[in-house]
């Protein structure tokens, strides 16, 4: 099985919250591999696309404020089933509605002010990397770690 890589943003809740350090702590802690990570102010054309599927909603121009208060912090995170861990451990999008334990569980409880963005699919992991990072800010190394993290029958190919 191939790691995937996912994005995950860290919004300006979670900026002002003074959260980030929480939050790569717990993908770490699950074995998730860090291998991009920046802060960007998100400009209005890198919103225009990611969020085109809100672009004729009433909430549109105000989640475009929201997103632009601070920089985020964008990451890429690799490992088995990558998406799918990710957006489990982020919880579900209403916060207080999250399961304890989810990092939106845990620290949040609004819809909208919902500490982080994670990609809800392979397709869309690649679009979001590519709106964000330059292929030169991905980096694929060996972490020591990942035969302590998954069994050899997982990293066969």
């Amino acid at each position: 099985m191939k790691p995937e890589k996912t994005v995950v943003l860290i919004k300006p809740d979670g900026i002002q919250r003074g959260l980030i350090g929480s939050i790569i702590h717990r993908f770490e802690q699950k074995g998730l591999k860090l291998v991009g990570l920046k802060m960007i102010y998100m400009t209005d054309e890198i919103l225009d696309d990611w969020y085109a599927h809100h672009k004729d909603k009433s909430f549109f121009t105000h989640l475009k404020k929201f997103m632009q208060q601070t920089p985020i912090v964008a990451m890429v995170w690799q490992g088995l089933e990558a998406i799918e861990t990710v957006r489990k451990i982020a919880g579900v999008t209403k916060a207080r509605a999250a399961e304890a334990g989810s990092l939106r569980g845990d620290f949040g409880m609004s819809i909208q002010l919902n500490l982080i963005h994670a990609s809800d699919s392979a397709d869309g992991a690649k679009k979001e990397m590519e709106l964000i990072f330059k292929k030169s800010e991905i980096y694929d190394y060996y972490s020591i770690t990942d035969q302590l993290i998954y069994s050899r029958d997982e990293l066969a190919d």
